[in-house]
Parts: structure tokens; sequence; C-alpha cells
């Protein structure tokens, strides 16, 4: 039977890449779409989970938009990374159909409500539409049948020295999430800098045809981190969390205890994980099975290629 996911993002080069891997698994369903400020702003973000929607055929998921701005503090984006429109240089279709007239909170709160233990929600962006959801319904901690993200670090940041972009554009509803009722799986940077799209996986994917040329290659190749001695290729942040959740098998994970910063002058956003502690409240993935990932990815992918989803 196939695992229901919920994604929560701010699309977003890797994003657009999370979603079409949770639409193109066989083994995925995908029941929602609710979308955050984060990588650019929510009327850019929404506006592309839209165009991605029925650019990518699923056009019966909902979507449903959320918050555009953080708990406290200055609204921050990436679009130094992912570009003015968050999706690089490629223009899709204007979306014809609207988004959902419930609110992202809402909907994430009805539908893990809905089917309790069935759901499994994905988060790519900031958290502050969780943590507005926890504010409002703390259930869905219980509701939800796993709870993934990408976010946070044990070893470095990329947004600061300390701090990770996803935490540090929200780190209060970060506090939240963490302190909820529920184990969550933190798919951070020193995971995800280990699924680097570097030249044999281009040329690999680069065989997909129409879905490459158009999609796949220019959200794949769009950012160059030339101040990075270890850059190999774009990293698919957000690609892992789907992966998670469809394939745990990929992943070497450890518990671990963490705690949100959120007052400190250079330490904002940091995520501080102590792997030795007796309680912990998250499991964080830290080694990737690397060539098996990318043969899962490059599988689903050429699914959706072929037209076989």
């Amino acid at each position: 039977m196939a695992k229901k996911i919920l994604l929560d993002c701010d699309p977003g080069l890797d994003d657009a890449l999370a979603l079409l891997l949770a639409h193109g698994d066989p083994n995925l369903e995908l029941v929602g779409v609710t979308t955050v400020g984060g990588n650019v702003g929510l009327a850019r973000t929404t506006a592309n989970a839209l165009a991605l929607r029925e650019y990518l055929g699923f056009d019966s998921v909902p979507v449903a938009a959320g918050a555009g701005e953080p708990l406290l503090g200055a609204t921050r984006d990436a679009s130094h990374v992912h570009g003015e429109s968050g999706l690089g240089n490629i223009t899709l279709p204007e979306p014809t159909l609207p988004s959902s007239d419930r609110h992202a909170v809402d909907f994430i709160i009805e539908t893990l409500r809905a089917t309790p233990g069935a759901v499994h929600l994905v988060a790519t962006g900031p958290l502050t539409n969780i943590a507005l959801a926890l504010k409002q319904e703390p259930a869905i901690a219980r509701w939800a049948a796993s709870f993934t993200i990408m976010g946070g670090s044990f070893t470095r940041g990329n947004a600061t020295p300390a701090a990770e972009f996803n935490i540090y554009a929200d780190p209060e509803a970060a506090r939240v999430v963490f302190d909820a009722d529920w184990q969550v799986v933190m798919v951070g940077l020193d995971l995800t800098l280990q699924a680097q799209a570097n030249g044999p996986v281009i040329e690999r994917l680069a065989t997909l045809g129409r879905l490459a040329d158009e999609l796949i290659l220019p959200l794949a190749t769009y950012w160059v981190d030339t101040t990075n001695a270890d850059w190999d290729g774009q990293a698919v942040h957000d690609v892992c969390a789907v992966a998670y959740v469809a394939r745990p098998d990929l992943f070497a994970s450890r518990p671990a205890l963490v705690r949100i910063e959120t007052r400190g002058e250079f330490t904002s956003g940091e995520t501080v994980v102590d792997f030795d502690a007796p309680y912990p409240n998250a499991i964080v993935p830290v080694e990737l099975d690397v060539n098996g990932f990318w043969a899962y990815v490059e599988h689903v992918y050429r699914l959706v290629a072929t037209g076989h989803v």
C-alpha cells in the first residue's frame, strides 16, 4: 500500500524536484501540498506549486497557501540561490487551476485529523505552517504517521556559519516543532550535502528526454557554489526528505536531542544536536547510500518521463 504524504514546501529548485519524486513514486500517494514563504515569497512559492501541479499532472491534489512571514522577526529569502522566481531559469505555463480556499494550517490539521496515523507529513521549507498548526491543534503530533523535515545540521550552517536556512528563516517556529510531542526526522545539511547532482548524475538524468531538458536539468544545475571547496554539484536537499519516507533503508540514522537556538547574536537558528542525550526527540540521518539514492531517484523520474505515472 502506498504511503500517503503531505508536503509542506517553498518551491524552490529542490522543492520542485522533491515534488516530482513525491508525485512519481508509485509507493507514495501525494495527498496535499501546502506552501510557505521561504526560498522566495509566498505568492511565488504558491504560484510555483500550482504550475508544477499542472505541468506534472497531479491536478486533483489540493494546493493550499499558508504563512508568508515568520512567527517573529524579519522575513528572509534565498532568491540569491533559487532565482527571483524560485525556479531558476525555467518558465512553466501559467496555472489555470486555483489553490484551495483553505489556509495551509487548516488543511494540515484537517488532513491529519481525518485519517490519524495514515499520513506522513514532510516539511521542506521554514516550519511556520507546522508550528501554527501545532499551536492550533497540538494533537497533530499524534495524528501524523511520521514527521520529516529538511532542515538543520549538526556541524555547519549555510545561511550563517551556525544555521541552516529553513531553521534560520523561522527559528521560533522550529523550536515549537521540536518541542512538540512527536519524533522529528531531521534530514539536515550533513546528510543532504552527500546528495550532489555531479557530472555522472547529470549525464544519467540527461537521458530522460523532455522532462530532463525542461525541468530536471535546469533545476538541478542552476546553483553553483563557488565558495565551497567540497562542491561537486548542486545538492538536492529537499529530495532527500521525501526519499527518507519512501526509502529509509538508504539512510543510516542516529537518535538525538535537538534544541533550537533562538536568541544567540551569532547563532540564531542553530540546531544544537546531542547524540548522547538519554531522551532524544529526533532521528538524525547521518549517512546516505549515495549510489542507491540516485538509482532510486533516477528510476522514479524515468517513470514520470516515460508516462508510467
